[in-house]
């Protein structure tokens, strides 16, 4: 299993290659989940109309992990980490970064600045599904 960041099921639905592929391929094959803070970051942007549409039945089909209590200790230690480091990631790639390490699981995003500091925290390629 892996989890998506928000950019890429942007990229996904906008047909954005090589990401949109490997999503696809992802989703295919079952392994491809996503973070309640990813549905909000989704959801508060999508407008009426078909992309708006399309936006609430990617999330729909989703499955989608919570943040609950061990989450939410795991992304504290990530925003402390990267305090101590010197850098910051922004709250909701906390979060989204804390359920990633909490559930053990690889992230697939663009946005590899924001997380490659995360101790413990597994990038994925962008242009190769892993089996």
């Amino acid at each position: 299993m892996i989890l998506a960041d928000t950019d890429v099921l942007i990229d996904y639905l906008a047909g954005v290659q090589p990401v949109a592929e490997q999503v696809a391929a992802y989703a295919k094959a079952d392994r491809l989940q996503t973070s309640a803070i990813t549905c909000f970051e989704l959801l508060s942007g999508a407008r009426d109309g078909k992309p708006g549409d399309g936006i609430r039945r990617l999330v729909s089909a989703l499955p989608t992990l919570s943040l609950d209590r061990s989450a939410a200790t795991q992304a504290a230690a990530v925003r402390q980490q990267c305090a101590r480091g010197g850098f910051s990631i922004g709250m909701a790639d906390s979060l989204i970064a804390g359920i990633a390490l909490e559930h053990g699981l690889p992230l697939l995003t663009r946005n590899r600045k924001h997380f490659e500091h995360v101790e413990g925290l597994r990038l994925l390629p962008l242009d190769q599904v892993v089996d």
